[in-house]
């Protein structure tokens, strides 16, 4: 398809149709990738009057050094990249308190949204084939499930209608920069993702178009749950309401720990899959020392059982794991998605079947 015709269409719908025809690519990781570029601490304050340290504030880079964030974009759309992320992940309120940077969210995510929509438009006019621009939001570092206190099980540092807040000033300022998706991402909190979600759900009735989601769920143990105790089905059930155009699971482990939870989710859910892994297990010093070749691997093993629509990377991956990656599964047949159960199914900690 051209790119004048796939402009034309829905980005939803433009999505699925670029997936029905090959294995699309997603690019990899910021802040490992940032983290190897060297920066000091002025690189990230810039100009900037803020109280607190701001090394390791990848977010406020889009504004210091937004040269750094497009070169790796950049890096990923020459990679292979079809879907570009925005380096977003704490650009939230609640993050951000870390820094004492809350009043400069909005700015950030604008920032944030501008890089890569341009990267995406640059390849895209050089190449015919377009790319989308996924606005990234993290899991926060607080949790609406579970306390905080072990002496007080009730108590919870946030509020739902908090969180949800939010995440809707980070959306808005995400769809201002102009992005095409809202990618929930790392979702340890299976709460968190419901607020994340009715937040975009509500600034979607207020622009009057459509907004999807991408929705992606990180597990913290081999179990196959995340945090909040969801098991990937159970998880799928949660959010299915959402129609998200994309399911799916990131971060977590490497792609062959991932790989059985992967085809549970890739089973069930009637949407696209999107994965990205990180690159392997990180060693005892918090490094990734998995060449780019056995995630590819790795992956190409997901895309030969058929279980990926989408496929990307997470922590230390790089522009050589992306193209990797991108050159295992160029010949591989993308995932067909199964037709919408028919089946009640409620989530608890498990998925629950009423009917059949």
């Amino acid at each position: 398809m051209s790119l004048s015709a796939s402009l034309g269409q829905g980005v939803a719908e433009a999505l699925r149709a670029a997936a029905a025809q090959r294995v699309l690519i997603k690019d990899g990781a910021f802040g490992t990738t940032i983290q190897n570029v060297g920066l000091e601490a002025g690189d990230y304050r810039g100009t900037f009057d803020l109280a607190k340290d701001q090394k390791g504030n990848n977010d406020l880079l889009c504004l210091t050094r937004p040269d750094v964030i497009e070169a790796i974009t950049d890096g990923y759309a020459a990679a292979g990249a079809d879907v570009l992320g925005t380096n977003s992940f704490n650009a939230n309120r609640i993050s951000q308190a870390d820094y004492d940077a809350e009043h400069l969210v909005g700015d950030i995510n604008r920032a944030a949204a501008r890089i890569a929509r341009d990267v995406a438009d640059r390849y895209g006019e050089r190449d015919g084939r377009r790319r989308f621009v996924a606005g990234g939001l993290g899991p926060t570092n607080k949790t609406l499930s579970l306390s905080p206190d072990v002496n007080d099980p009730g108590f919870r540092e946030v509020d739902f209608d908090e969180v949800k807040t939010v995440y809707r000033e980070q959306v808005d300022a995400l769809v201002e920069g102009g992005v095409d998706f809202i990618l929930i991402e790392t979702i340890f909190d299976t709460l968190n993702a419901k607020a994340a979600i009715m937040a975009t759900l509500e600034a979607e009735r207020v622009l009057g178009r459509e907004l999807p989601l991408m929705i992606s769920m990180t597990l913290t143990d081999l179990s196959g749950r995340n945090l909040s105790g969801h098991t990937v089905e159970a998880f799928w059930a949660s959010v299915r309401h959402a129609r998200p155009v994309t399911i799916g699971l990131n971060c977590s482990f490497g792609a062959a720990q991932l790989r059985p939870h992967l085809a549970a989710l890739a089973r069930q859910a009637d949407t696209l899959i999107m994965a990205y892994p990180n690159a392997g297990l990180p060693n005892e010093l918090g490094q990734y020392d998995e060449a780019a070749e056995e995630t590819a691997a790795q992956v190409r093993e997901w895309a030969d059982e058929g279980l990926i629509n989408i496929v990307g990377g997470c922590c230390g991956t790089t522009a050589a794991h992306i193209a990797a990656i991108a050159g295992a599964v160029r010949d591989c047949t993308p995932r067909t998605v199964p037709a919408a159960s028919r089946r009640t199914v409620l989530a608890g900690l498990e998925p629950m079947v009423l009917a059949a």
